[in-house]
């Protein structure tokens, strides 16, 4: 690993438990933890085989595993990642730097149909290294395969600050919208979700 992740120096120690432990109760409670896939299911053929980039306790991955797709997710976290393992087998979920990213190296050479970074992943990355994130997880994908990216705008990450990593990584951006079901984009909008794609050379 790394230089520690904000999701490490930024939380307490009982932050990962509680994380788990919430997602756990909202599944129970029938909430719809799936919008992000949804999405990302449209944007791919049947059978896909797609990145889960921070896939932080598997429900990502998980649902688009659910719907045919072949995944494998990847989060700095072990506590995550165990329960992902725990609560969602079949895809493979790995422990990784997602600024070092190097999945052949773990077993994993294909590369990807798309990659999902849902979950304000970008946000809890080390500090300075979201090109380095941006960069790895483009690395890993087939040309003209789509990345769907998701963070908060008031959570220390400047959208300008991303779309000039997004081009240093080689990625073009197709879209952006307000919400994971589409609303449309606008400036005063605390969220944004981008489309991006690997150019084809």
């Amino acid at each position: 690993m790394g230089n520690p992740t904000r999701w490490s120096t930024d939380t307490g120690p009982e932050h990962s438990r509680w994380y788990v432990d919430r997602f756990r109760q909202l599944a129970a409670e029938g909430a719809d933890l799936a919008g992000e896939a949804r999405l990302v299911d449209a944007l791919v053929a049947p059978g896909a085989r797609i990145l889960d980039a921070g896939c932080g306790t598997g429900r990502v991955g998980a649902a688009l595993a659910a719907r045919g797709h072949t995944v494998v997710g990847v989060d700095a976290d072990p506590v995550l990642v165990d329960a992902a393992r725990a609560d969602h087998p079949g895809p493979r979920w790995l422990v990784a730097d997602l600024a070092e990213l190097d999945l052949a190296a773990a077993g994993e050479p294909e590369p990807f149909d798309a990659a999902v970074v849902a979950g304000n992943v970008l946000t809890f990355v080390a500090p300075g290294t979201e090109a380095a994130v941006l960069t790895r997880i483009a690395a890993h994908l087939r040309p003209d395969a789509p990345v769907v990216v998701g963070f908060g705008t008031d959570r220390g990450y400047p959208l300008t600050a991303f779309d000039v990593d997004t081009v240093t990584a080689g990625l073009r951006r197709e879209h952006r919208f307000a919400t994971w079901d589409l609303r449309p984009w606008h400036d005063d909008a605390d969220f944004a979700v981008t489309v991006l794609r690997r150019p084809t050379p």
